[in-house]
């Protein structure tokens, strides 16, 4: 419905990307809900063999110097294999935002351009166990010796530490001052000495490779900073477009398809001598849910493109993650409800789409940090310009009465 918006190479990649995802293996699918795949290695090598990740990187690197406009067609798609596949397929556009925005070319070509390349899997190591959302507050640390950084510390719910070479690491370096400037980022091979612990049963999202990493005195040359020391809260802010951005187009595909294997369900299941699609109460969530991904759509492409017009994108990224998430949740448990019992087992596919979307809700930022977020974003955004149009504070009848405006 939405493709009278996309320029004829975004069609194009829209049916290179539906292609690849008609070919992913059901039993893959069904192995990762089960837990018996931990890490699909073979799905993220395939998608570099057809360099259908990191679209959005320079050529140079082994990206297509696509834009954000591009790259969330891209997601929305791949969205569709559920919850554990398109966080896997969005890891590299997050780590390598990272490396292509503050990385050295070194950096770029040591880690960027193989992982690209499907040589080398990623990761990112942001949340602790005291804590996700205050990321200042971090407490694994690294501290200077020579031309090394030695790392201690631990992070959890890390998603693909199961499959990754190395991990992009949040990590305190400044001890005294503002915590805000006091964490930096690096890059920490595996190999390098971190522990990669599998401890978690996950209600749905499974077969991601999610884990514990722990790091005990583990050496990072000081070669693998990214960006400046202790600038990693610029690092971050940055970070948050590709992290909420990816997970929003990604929740509209979720939600769509679930949507669309109910609207079947309703056009051929009969009750009370007739197809249950002809019933108010299930036309009109039909009618609901897909309003919500509609609407949900239309954000996510508003803020690629603002991203891509290198504006200040983050309050509709914010919102996009918010309604995506919220209407990609809306549309898996209207499903549900559309398709009674039935829909409650694993005989259809809706009930894995549920526990998959529960986790959209909370990761990359709690919807409640969108609102934070999203309401600091606009007072601001009125405090600096004023009203967008016409001020109608004066408009009222009884506007000039001041003395009633009464503020403190």
């Amino acid at each position: 419905m939405f493709e009278f918006m996309l320029t004829e190479e975004q069609k194009e990649l829209r049916k290179e990307i539906i292609e690849f995802v008609r070919g992913v293996p059901k039993e893959l699918l069904r192995k990762m809900d089960r837990e018996e795949v931990k890490y699909p290695h073979e799905y993220v090598e395939e998608l570099a063999e057809k360099n259908l990740i990191g679209l959005r990187f320079p050529k140079e690197w082994g990206g297509r110097g696509l834009d954000w406009s591009s790259e969330v067609v891209a997601l929305e798609e791949i969205g569709s294999l559920g919850g554990a596949l398109a966080c896997l397929y969005s890891l590299p556009s997050i780590i390598g935002e990272a490396i292509n925005s503050f990385g050295t070319d070194a950096q770029k070509e040591k880690y960027l351009k193989p992982m690209l390349q499907g040589k080398l899997k990623c990761a990112e190591a942001l949340t602790e166990p005291r804590g996700g959302s205050d990321f200042f507050g971090a407490t694994t640390k690294a501290e200077k010796q020579g031309d090394y950084f030695i790392l201690n510390g631990q992070k959890r719910f890390i998603v693909g530490a199961e499959g990754a070479d190395y991990f992009l690491v949040y990590v305190r370096t400044g001890f005294d001052g503002d915590p805000r400037n006091s964490i930096s980022v690096f890059i920490v091979e595996r190999d390098m000495g971190v522990e990669v612990q599998e401890v978690y049963g996950l209600m749905g999202t499974r077969g991601g490779g999610t884990g514990r990493l722990v790091f005990r005195d583990v050496k990072v040359p000081e070669s693998n900073l990214v960006g400046p020391l202790n600038g990693g809260g610029m690092i971050f802010n940055t970070m948050m477009v590709p992290e909420r951005l990816t997970s929003a187009a990604g929740a509209v595909g979720s939600g769509r398809v679930a949507l669309e294997v109910a609207a079947r369900y309703s056009n051929r299941r009969k009750a009370f001598g007739r197809k249950i699609r002809k019933f108010q109460a299930v036309n009109f969530m039909v009618a609901d849910a897909l309003t919500e991904l509609d609407a949900a759509r239309g954000l996510v492409y508003a803020a690629a493109r603002k991203q891509d017009a290198g504006e200040d994108a983050r309050r509709l990224v914010s919102e996009a993650k918010k309604k995506s998430t919220e209407a990609a949740w809306m549309a898996v448990n209207n499903a549900m409800q559309i398709m009674g019992g039935i829909g409650y087992t694993d005989v259809y596919p809706v009930e894995k789409m549920l526990r998959d979307m529960r986790l959209s809700m909370i990761w990359t930022g709690t919807n409640q940090i969108m609102n934070a977020l999203i309401q600091h974003e606009y007072y601001k955004e009125l405090e600096k310009n004023g009203p967008a149009g016409r001020d109608i504070e004066d408009d009222a009848v009884n506007a000039d009465l001041t003395d009633e405006k009464v503020y403190e």
